[in-house]
């Protein structure tokens, strides 16, 4: 099965802001950006297209031309936890847990929040499920965490360097499963 990971466009937080599972509104550059993640999918018919609940997902999934979307929690972004909306250099200031997290965070979860290691699992999961269906090509619009994840689980590169394989804001990630 063909699986296009659709990340969703920026997001119209300051620069430095920790907004993982917070429903933030897109940019004001959303139109300009998703004509663009709309014209590289011209043309591509799904059998299915799921999204993140989250707003930044789903909206982008409809400017797409996809109007109602099969939305799932384990689409979601990692959780933040209590860093939630808060700038990063501010988090530090708030709680000291962030340095060990800066250390290992695939390992160690945001404080109230998960680790790369929860979200893989969840994302995994959606996957195993995914898989077992009979489509042929499928559209995900969610998030960079969860494409880093798919793109682990779908062997396109090794999990010691995922991060460095961050989909850009609209960009399109295909695996195969």
């Amino acid at each position: 099965m063909e699986v296009y990971m659709i990340r969703h466009t920026s997001v119209g937080v300051p620069k430095g802001t920790c907004y993982g599972w917070s429903d933030v509104p897109v940019a004001d550059t959303f139109e300009q950006e998703a004509a663009v993640t709309k014209e590289n999918l011209k043309g591509i018919v799904f059998d299915k297209v799921f999204s993140s609940p989250l707003t930044r997902a789903r909206i982008l999934a409809e400017f797409c031309g996809h109007e109602n979307p099969e939305t799932d929690d384990r689409l979601k972004e990692m959780n933040m936890g209590d860093w939630e909306m808060m700038l990063y250099d501010d988090i530090e200031k708030h709680d000291p847990a962030i340095r060990k997290w800066y250390e290992d965070y695939m390992n160690l979860a945001a404080t109230n929040g998960e680790s790369y290691r929860i979200v893989y699992r969840r994302v995994a999961d959606f996957l195993d499920e995914l898989r077992k269906q009979n489509y042929q090509r499928v559209a995900i619009f969610a998030h960079g965490g969860v494409l880093i994840c798919a793109g682990v689980y779908a062997g396109l590169f090794p999990e010691e360097d995922c991060f460095r394989h961050l989909t850009p804001y609209g960009g399109i990630q295909v695996i195969n499963i």
